[in-house]
């Protein structure tokens, strides 16, 4: 939450006129102790360790998700190389967020439309929340999905998980109006690729069923 805070706040706020580009590591800098930052959770070589500012992806995982829900041009995101994490209660599709590392892995966004946009960010008790806001109301709505997904093997024991983020668009009217590429993703596994759901307890009813069916 420390480093969330010092990153949020000198992008929340910030306006992106026709023609401009914002980039998150121009405005949050250097992630440094001797600026406050502390340990966090570090991805490094699809291990989990800890670094100086570790945790900052949540906060380029949230400004991509909703640009990529707005007329905003993603201009450079990078992926996470490596999936660490089973799908067990995803609400996005796998691999729509985007990592960071300074000072090479940067997101940028470029405004290629004839109004402003300006970014909002909180950091609550619980949630890191935003937002982004235009001059104009909008005219278009979008529905981001996955599409094209596959587990893949290339070596033995070694699984490669591949997809495509599309999206659709939508008028005013609620007319889907486009069907957009948005990104592709691949990324090694770190994890049994087939996990499945742990079978929910019998009930009664099952149990006493099952007795009957060995006793008969």
């Amino acid at each position: 939450m420390t480093n969330l805070r010092l990153a949020v706040a000198p992008l929340d706020g910030r306006v992106v006129r026709p023609g401009q580009r914002l980039s998150v590591w121009w405005f949050v800098r250097a992630p440094t102790a001797r600026r406050g930052f502390l340990d966090g959770l570090v991805l490094d070589q699809g291990r989990l360790t800890a670094g100086v500012g570790g945790g900052l992806c949540q906060l380029t995982n949230l400004i991509h998700w909703m640009t990529i829900h707005t007329p905003l041009t993603v201009v450079e995101r990078w992926r996470h190389t490596y999936d660490v994490f089973p799908d067990a209660g995803r609400t996005q599709p796998f691999a729509s967020g985007a990592t960071c590392a300074w000072p090479a892995l940067d997101l940028q966004i470029e405004n290629r439309t004839d109004t402003a946009y300006r970014l909002g960010l909180a950091l609550t008790a619980t949630h890191l929340v935003g937002e982004w806001r235009a001059d104009l109301a909008p005219t278009r709505s979008y529905v981001v999905y996955e599409a094209a997904h596959e587990i893949a093997t290339d070596l033995p024991g070694r699984f490669v998980r591949r997809n495509t983020l599309r999206r659709k668009v939508f008028d005013q009217a609620g007319a889907q109006i486009d069907d957009e590429f948005v990104v592709e993703n691949h990324a090694l596994m770190m994890y049994p690729p087939f996990l499945r759901n742990r079978p929910a307890a019998p009930s009664v009813e099952q149990v006493a069923g099952a007795q009957a069916d060995r006793e008969g």
